[in-house]
């Protein structure tokens, strides 16, 4: 079985298979816990605890838990949780689902457990259409998510071309490279925009959308950002099956019966549609996409069929909680980028510090 674990002189963080051993013999509570099914269907569970604690959390009539039966009683907290927290609580599942679900299929895909869903450019040319829709007087309405839509799907097909012109390296490699030159390429662009905005009125705005947020999210905008993600989700599930494969090298893979090109591509284009739509709904937001197929690999192990799944289920929970602590830890709201990176950076230090990883060369 395929798992992202690379292969000569290169280091990889790898799963420890040592958590998948039953603890004991015959069909107990313990074994089926330990089934792949059954922890998804915990984490499907788990999910929508948070998302119904997200929905509770804030400070209506209190800080605190709101009392589930005003949302139907009162009408000011029926508009708080309906009008306001819900499309919001799903705006941030879908996004968090987006980002697990590519940051499975990357990390798969190219055999490397430290890729994350902008790995090909596409945060960057996010951030680059977003800046440059402010800049030019589109700085309200659907105005900078469009362009960052545009700016996204044009550096993962300018990472594409490029790689096809590359004569170095293997087809993963040269993929690799040119993502390296094209976020380069937006990353410089991006400066240039920004230095280019007005310090009073443009540059606050497009500092704040690179931090990440869901603040503006309501139902319009969430009507705009699922039919892409879902796209990428339904596609990304219906190829789970294919991505064991395309982690081989590609003479192993066409043995298998894979046309490794054109599933790869498949593959790669459907993980990036669905980042490239979260982060022009909600920003810049990393780690989601480095965490989460990290912890369904520990928790379904390697294959690809449970840890794709997993992984949404973890991105979506993960990034649904860190909204909620984002506008309730304190009075004014934190950015959703910085809330994620930091319990991120917690958590995946806390998995490797844990024995649940190890490093192999």
């Amino acid at each position: 079985m395929a798992s992202t674990r690379p292969k000569g002189a290169e280091a990889a963080l790898t799963p420890s298979r040592g958590s998948e051993r039953p603890g004991g013999k015959g069909f107990g509570a313990g074994a089926l816990v330990r089934a792949p099914l059954a922890r998804a269907f915990l984490l499907a569970l788990a999910l929508l605890a948070v998302l119904l604690l997200a929905l509770l959390a804030g400070r209506y009539p209190k800080p605190g838990l709101i009392d589930p039966r005003l949302a139907f009683e009162d009408p000011v907290a029926k508009a708080i949780v309906f009008g306001s927290r819900l499309p919001r609580a799903l705006g941030a599942l879908l996004v968090g689902a987006a980002l697990g679900g590519a940051g499975a299929a990357f990390q798969l895909v190219f055999s490397n457990p430290l890729v994350e869903p902008g790995f090909l450019g596409v945060s960057q040319g996010a951030a680059f259409g977003a800046a440059l829709a402010m800049v030019s007087g589109a700085r309200l309405g659907f105005g900078p998510a469009a362009a960052a839509f545009v700016g996204s799907l044009s550096a993962l097909g300018a990472s594409a071309s490029l790689a096809r012109r590359f004569r170095f390296g293997g087809p993963v490699l040269r993929l690799v490279l040119a993502g390296i030159a094209v976020s380069a390429f937006f990353s410089s662009g991006l400066a240039v925009v920004k230095y280019a905005a007005d310090p009073l009125r443009e540059l606050p705005d497009i500092a704040y959308w690179m931090l990440g947020g869901l603040s503006s999210m309501d139902w319009p905008r969430l009507a705009a950002l699922a039919p892409p993600v879902a796209l990428s989700l339904v596609l990304l599930w219906l190829l789970r099956w294919r991505i064991d494969v395309l982690s081989l090298d590609d003479e192993t893979a066409r043995s298998l019966g894979a046309r490794p090109g054109f599933e790869r591509a498949l593959v790669l284009g459907a993980a990036s549609l669905g980042v490239a739509a979260a982060t022009a709904s909600a920003g810049i937001i990393g780690w989601a996409g480095l965490v989460a197929p990290h912890a369904a690999r520990s928790l379904v192990g390697p294959d690809a069929r449970a840890s794709v799944p997993a992984s949404m289920l973890l991105g979506s929970a993960f990034v649904v909680a860190c909204d909620a602590l984002a506008r309730t830890l304190l009075p004014g709201e934190l950015p959703l980028g910085a809330v994620v990176a930091a319990l991120g950076a917690l958590l995946f230090a806390r998995f490797l510090a844990s024995g649940k990883a190890r490093v192999e060369r």
